[in-house]
């Protein structure tokens, strides 16, 4: 009797190991499925680790990207290629952010019920990207080759319509992806944290209006440098008596250090990230780099960083981001890439702030970049002159938005902002009135 009793005992243990082995695969399967069907030992889907079912599409349905049993193909026009190549992704799928690596269960159509989906329909599934592939080949020849970023989204429903990055390379021709050595397989508008510039006045210009009393009647005479311990600030000239309206307008170093020596580092600190410049965006899956800002107790180091010099490093969509805020009263929608998604929101700003910084910033463009060099937009932006290195040219910077759209562009070592990013930035808006 005992004897039953024992191997009645294990027969039970048996079933219900085999039960919680059946619980844990179904719940691994619901939660890792798409990853296992996307493995490159799958070959329902893969030919020696290439995919052999899917396709990319911008929002207009024109394919950039197509696998079969022959491999990858992309679209016949090498401009489209290379333009979009950082949100198609190359062969080797070595860019980390292209849709055929981000979004690979999606293109091989994985899904719990089915399964691969793409094995009884031979071709795989379709991922409709926002981007307009068009519009990032206007991007691209803007960027005359020049490394750098360029990208644009509409702040009120999160659809990035423009996403390139440079440099880049042909992903239709194997021997090019000797280029990566340039840095090309990183999408630096998502994947970059880059020294901003006088882009970052627009983070001090926030802090300022929320925290400093009688701002409106606050004035500051600027000789071309400004004494902070013993070491000074400079400009690029002397702006002379200015209001806080002024500096910006005039982009000017000496007055923000000032601003930013005024508040404390908590203060500084608790704004970058109020701004969501110190978190990561989750673009369907894709995490944007998270910013990095130091302010320290006192002393030059922290004027820098007050003016987006020093330790500064930016991601440039979460400014895309936060231009939209501006834009939009406070308040702006998260960005998305797949077309259809649902786009969250965020608030960064209070809305009597940000209609504050969106009459300064038109006011910088009426005054002193030159409304007729941006017709027809009602342009509202900020230039920036990123200093990053003696002997290197600075990153030039544009930002801002028009009617829906806000945007961010660095020419990498390209000089002035408004010299070489403005244009880049006025090119694309245009193909988009």
């Amino acid at each position: 009797m005992k004897k039953l009793e024992r191997r009645a005992f294990i027969c039970l243990l048996l079933v219900l190991f085999l039960v919680a082995g059946s619980v844990l695969f179904t719940v691994r399967l619901g939660m890792e499925g798409g990853r296992w069907a996307s493995y490159y030992a799958n070959d329902h889907v893969f030919h020696q680790g290439m995919m052999t079912v899917g396709a990319v599409q911008d929002r207009n349905g024109v394919q950039l990207l197509k696998y079969n049993s022959d491999g990858a193909h992309y679209h016949d026009d090498p401009e489209i290629r290379i333009a979009n190549l950082h949100v198609t992704g190359d062969k080797g799928c070595n860019i980390a952010t292209g849709a055929n690596s981000a979004f690979r269960s999606k293109m091989i159509g994985y899904n719990f019920i089915t399964g691969t989906k793409g094995i009884f329909m031979g071709t795989g599934r379709k991922v409709s990207l926002t981007v307009d592939s068009r519009l990032n080949r206007t991007a691209y020849r803007a960027l005359a080759g020049r490394s750098g970023l360029a990208a644009v989204y509409n702040w009120k429903t999160g659809e990035i319509l423009c996403l390139v990055s440079g440099p880049g390379f042909d992903p239709a021709d194997d021997g090019s992806a000797a280029a990566a050595s340039t840095g090309a397989y990183m999408n630096k508008a998502v994947s970059a944290a880059m020294t901003p510039g006088s882009i970052f006045k627009l983070v001090t210009s926030a802090a300022a209006i929320d925290t400093l009393p009688a701002l409106d009647e606050w004035t500051f005479t600027c000789t071309g440098k400004h004494e902070v311990e013993g070491e000074f600030v400079t400009c690029y000239s002397a702006h002379g008596e200015q209001n806080f309206r002024d500096a910006l307008a005039n982009s000017c170093n000496c007055a923000f250090a000032e601003l930013t020596l005024r508040m404390t580092p908590e203060t500084m600190e608790k704004y970058v990230e109020k701004l969501g410049l110190t978190g990561s965006y989750d673009i369907n899956g894709i995490k944007t780099a998270a910013g990095q800002f130091e302010f320290e107790a006192a002393g030059i180091n922290r004027a820098w960083a007050g003016i987006g010099q020093y330790e500064d490093q930016l991601n440039p969509l979460s400014m895309m981001v936060y231009m939209g805020a501006i834009a939009g009263g406070g308040t702006a929608a998260e960005p998305i890439l797949l077309k259809g998604s649902r786009a969250g929101s965020t608030t960064l700003l209070g809305a009597e702030t940000a209609a504050q910084l969106k009459e300064m910033m038109r006011n910088n463009v009426v005054s002193n970049y030159g409304d007729g060099n941006f017709p027809d937009l009602e342009l509202h932006a900020k230039t920036g002159t990123a200093e990053v290195g003696e002997g290197r040219s600075p990153h030039g910077w544009f930002t801002g938005f028009s009617g829906d759209y806000a945007f961010i562009v660095c020419v990498e070592n390209g000089g002035s902002g408004i010299g070489a990013a403005a244009p880049v930035a006025n090119a694309i808006l245009q193909e988009l009135k």
